[in-house]
């Protein structure tokens, strides 16, 4: 397909120059990704790059024993495969589907021949990769110093951002793997939010009422890695309050 004819709604792409969208082109496969889709696994080699069109990517560290913790999420502000753009070749995280969509894949020997062509395009994707790794500090921050309810928050904000609508499709347990805790500190905290009709949970889902309550719930946790999204790429993350 051409790419005049494409109309991408992931924003890297959107933003590229047409030089550099034209070396990415005619690699860029559109697939449909469902949970729990695996895209990378840890310690071994990324075969293909997404540039996520929908949907939700979340980039997990396991420690030994297999207790997981998400470290990042991606959805289409951005990419996978950051270890390629910083010329690696595989990561000590896994990324897998946490919400279903769709995207384009590109073979990470293309990706990389492309950024070695393009100084333009090293540096859109580089600057990408700052703004993920901002992201990943806010969350080390927020894990070893917010509150769950205030944790939850910042993280329900955070897919906010990167979906259309209100409602997120989630189960407390894969909440609780996200968050690095018990089904049962989830449930509570699920229980502060809503009793303070911030959001409304039902089986498998939560619907956002208040974006901003759940802003001031945060508590200062959520905030700095989007306006850095926004300072090195020039798009607003963050949804408008509401």
């Amino acid at each position: 397909m051409p790419t005049e004819e494409r109309h991408y709604r992931n924003e890297l792409l959107k933003s590229l120059d047409a030089s550099d969208l034209a070396l990415l082109s005619p690699h860029l496969e559109f697939v449909t990704l469902d949970i729990p889709y695996q895209i990378e696994k840890a310690h071994v080699p990324v075969d293909f790059v997404i540039f996520l069109e929908s949907g939700l990517a979340s980039i997990v560290a396991r420690l030994s024993g297999g207790r997981d913790i998400e470290v990042g999420i991606a959805g289409r502000e951005g990419m996978t495969g950051a270890a390629i753009v910083l010329g690696g070749e595989q990561s000590p995280n896994m990324t897998f589907m946490q919400v279903s969509g769709t995207g384009y894949r590109i073979t990470s020997a293309a990706l990389q021949t492309a950024i070695d062509t393009s100084a333009t395009l090293r540096a859109k994707l580089l600057a990408y990769v700052q703004a993920f790794l901002a992201q990943m500090s806010s969350t080390v921050l927020a894990n070893g110093h917010a509150k769950l309810e205030e944790r939850l928050a910042r993280w329900l904000l955070m897919v906010h951002d990167r979906m259309d609508g209100n409602t997120i499709s989630l189960t407390h347990e894969f909440l609780a793997v996200m968050l690095g805790v018990r089904r049962p500190g989830i449930t509570v905290a699920l229980h502060i939010l809503e009793g303070k009709g911030l959001v409304r949970a039902n089986r498998g889902q939560i619907t956002i009422l208040s974006r901003r309550g759940l802003m001031e719930e945060a508590n200062g946790s959520y905030g700095a890695a989007e306006e850095e999204y926004r300072r090195l790429l020039g798009v607003a993350l963050s949804r408008l309050n509401q």
